[in-house]
């Protein structure tokens, strides 16, 4: 599990986000549509754990499996290209441009849509026998969710809007911490291992990923849930967005990129140390 030093792998950071902002609009397509599809399959996989043996913690635990894979891949989620998208513009890579970034964010957008919703169609029909019957358990679960999350934020008004954002911009602290370890190693394990740790933080600590939140809110309609589309778009898709771009941005690509990037000059004590000044001699006191 070889290790790269912190600038190492910010300027693989920097790399890859030029690499996302000249990539082709059918490949930035492709790969974000796999990466929805991919994390939403995971999201499933994880409740139905929690829902079976009634422990979060296991589910949390598994639900990382998702999140490599589709790393591993070479897939990208709209979190991950918050975060490394802008590095290319501040370091002034050739053809990156701020109107580049929008550009990838609103395909990574849509192609992590699609495939999330691709994904909630699946399960919503294997969940009620092709909406045949009452959803089972983990149905049941996922509208409950999407209940607790929607119209359990507007009951707070403006307070639970504030909720939402924090554990938005936590969630993304956390993914991209996740995002970068994977450079920190040049092997598969030691990669896994980088994700695992950060990613099963977030799950766990019930933080807002808006990929994930692609598939839990549109199943959780789906199969019933006490809410509506626009409690979904404005009581959590859009702030989660948002959030996810302020954590992974600014507790992430940011802070390395101009610590371990373009790090500051090294202090030089000797030359700044303080000359102790001349003491005037002193005065004999006249008898």
């Amino acid at each position: 599990m070889a290790y790269l030093a912190p600038a190492e792998f910010v300027t693989k950071m920097v790399d890859a986000g030029e690499s996302k902002l000249l990539m082709s609009t059918r490949d930035t397509l492709i790969r974000a549509y796999m990466a929805g599809a991919i994390l939403a399959l995971a999201a499933a996989f994880a409740v139905t754990v929690t829902v079976n043996t009634g422990n979060a913690l296991v589910g949390a635990m598994l639900f990382p499996v998702g999140f490599i894979m589709l790393y591993l891949m070479g897939f990208d989620l709209l979190t991950g290209v918050f975060t490394l998208a802008p590095l290319a513009v501040f370091d002034k890579r050739p053809g990156a441009t701020w109107r580049g970034v929008l550009r990838n964010w609103g395909l990574v957008f849509a192609g992590n849509f699609a495939g999330a919703l691709t994904v909630a169609v699946f399960m919503a029909i294997i969940f009620t026998f092709g909406f045949s019957e009452a959803p089972n358990a983990i149905g049941v679960k996922l509208g409950h969710i999407g209940e607790g999350r929607t119209v359990g934020y507007s009951a707070h008004g403006a307070a639970g809007m504030l909720t939402l954002f924090i554990r938005a911009v936590m969630c993304n602290w956390m993914v991209s911490t996740g995002v970068v370890a994977a450079m920190m190693s040049t092997s598969v394990s030691g990669k896994a291992i980088g994700m695992w740790m950060p990613v099963m933080i977030f799950f766990y600590m019930g933080f807002e990923h808006s990929i994930v939140n692609m598939f839990l809110f549109p199943t959780g309609l789906m199969l019933g849930g006490n809410f509506t589309l626009m409690d979904y778009f404005i009581w959590n898709e859009l702030p989660t967005v948002l959030g996810n771009l302020v954590g992974g941005l600014t507790f992430v690509g940011a802070t390395l990129y101009s610590t371990h990037y373009k790090t500051a000059p090294r202090r030089n004590p000797a030359a700044t140390a303080v000359q102790p000044s001349a003491r005037p001699a002193a005065q004999g006191v006249l008898a």
